[in-house]
């Protein structure tokens, strides 16, 4: 191996070419220090050339490579195995904004590039990048598209594919192709821009995107509701579809006990209701007119709500303060349920007119095998994304109750694929999910997965073990 080291540092330079321990552990580690892999080194490129010619040389000397952006993934896709034969490709040092055209609203980018910068740099151009994520501040465009990130803004505008037009990728031969176009309409053969979103970097590295932008709106409205049950949620949703059409940005749907933890643990925090309700939903509406006509606009529909009983209560931000806060509430339910203790997490996505009916049948599933077991539901109900997770009951052992994961998620995940759901809505599969995926794929969608990841990668040293 160490004429293979010593031709990497010839193409990057020495210095980007970590072999200590102490160097390679963060690149190692999934950033919830839940797993720890082991490479023979964490390669750091700084061009798209560069990165060409380090797949040439893995491909020679056949060693695998993982390719990484900000690390902060859920399913276990970005770190390496425990066989130390691979390496890390980071692509951090990718991070240039490339180019800004207003006119044809794209903003071009290295794969390397925060996301959170790319949202100030559209911005700055007065132009809105409306992907958003919880780790916009660490996660990077690359990883977004290599999983096909979603996030809070999903309902309007799309998850990652959607917000792409054109990709920069080094294939498994260490090969450039070149697709950044930025155009919306190629209908000339085979889409392969698709074929690498999504793809969790098994196919080939992503190194460059053109990404739409959109005109920034004249005000976003926030609103809290409250409401007595999923079937009222789902009428809310239907009636914000006709109220507000294409003003509906974002819908979360959330469960009692999300703000409880959320208050237990943040107090700080203010709960804009007096009393408790069984369920919630944080909507937010981006509007083209006006503060007033945004304003209006939230009245109308939810007052339409409350005079047909569909809702309970609802309070509508006055100010961006309260409207943060009321965002603070939403965001903060992951560390709140971190600070809980542990539990048995399920990125899911089911047809919308499903999720009532799959909440009542897996609750009950669920009580009946796991009794006094903790329902923590929340998530992106817009687009059929629940983040369904399984707390233990109060005053049992958290780390005992995790030993019954594999039950839950068999119970959790028959249930979505009975409701023609899937098993991961935005996270990805990565390692984590692998086995799953065995389960509820069909015979011929794998193969037809395999002979893709063949056809690419025939060497099998892209981000081997994931996925397939």
């Amino acid at each position: 191996m160490d004429d293979f080291l010593q031709q990497c540092r010839a193409v990057i330079g020495s210095q980007y070419v970590l072999i200590d321990e102490a160097d390679r552990k963060p690149y190692e580690t999934e950033w919830r220090q839940r797993y720890r892999g082991h490479c023979l080194a964490v390669l750091r490129p700084a061009s798209t050339t560069e990165v060409a010619d380090l797949v040439k040389l893995c491909r020679q000397f056949k060693i695998s490579i993982v390719p990484q952006g900000g690390n902060s993934g859920l399913v276990i896709g970005s770190v390496p195995d425990s066989s130390g034969n691979s390496v890390v490709l980071s692509l951090r040092r990718l991070n240039k904004i490339r180019a800004i055209d207003t006119d044809n609203n794209t903003i071009t980018v290295d794969a390397g590039c925060i996301l959170n910068d790319v949202q100030q740099s559209a911005d700055n151009s007065q132009r809105l990048f409306p992907l958003s994520l919880a780790s916009e501040g660490t996660c990077t465009v690359g990883g977004n598209l290599s999983s096909n990130a979603g996030g809070t803004a999903v309902l309007r505008y799309g998850n990652a594919r959607e917000l792409c037009l054109g990709l920069e990728v080094v294939n498994a031969q260490g090969e450039i192709w070149d697709g950044l176009k930025g155009l919306r309409k190629d209908n000339t053969g085979y889409d392969l821009r698709d074929l690498f979103i999504g793809a969790e970097g098994s196919l080939g590295i992503i190194t460059a995107a053109v990404m739409k932008l959109y005109p920034k709106p004249k005000a976003i409205q926030t609103a809290l509701v409250a409401l007595s049950s999923p079937e009222a949620a789902l009428e809310l949703l239907n009636l914000s579809r006709e109220g507000f059409g294409p003003a509906l940005t974002g819908f979360e749907f959330i469960s009692a006990i999300c703000l409880e933890l959320v208050h237990k643990h943040f107090p700080d925090i203010p709960l804009p209701f007096s009393e408790a309700y069984s369920y919630y939903v944080l909507l937010e509406i981006s509007d083209h007119e006006s503060e007033s006509h945004a304003r209006q606009l939230a009245e109308n529909v939810l007052g339409q709500a409350l005079e047909g009983a569909i809702i309970s209560n609802a309070v509508i931000a006055d100010s961006m303060t309260q409207a943060n806060n009321l965002w603070k509430l939403r965001e903060n339910i992951s560390m709140a349920q971190a600070a809980e203790g542990k539990n048995i997490k399920h990125d899911i996505s089911l047809p919308s007119s499903c999720i009532p009916a799959f909440m009542m049948m897996t609750a009950q599933l669920l009580e009946s095998h796991f009794p006094g077991c903790r329902l923590i539901c929340f998530g992106h109900m817009g687009d059929g994304n629940l983040h369904y997770n399984i707390s233990p009951p109060i005053g049992v052992n958290d780390q005992n109750f995790i030993s019954n994961q594999e039950a839950i998620n068999r119970l959790v995940h028959d249930q979505v694929h009975a409701y023609n759901g899937s098993i991961s809505a935005e996270h990805g599969i990565g390692s984590l999910k692998r086995k799953e995926l065995l389960r509820y794929k069909s015979a011929v969608e794998l193969q037809m997965m395999r002979a893709i990841k063949s056809a690419l990668d025939p060497d099998n040293i892209m981000n081997p073990g994931k996925i397939l």
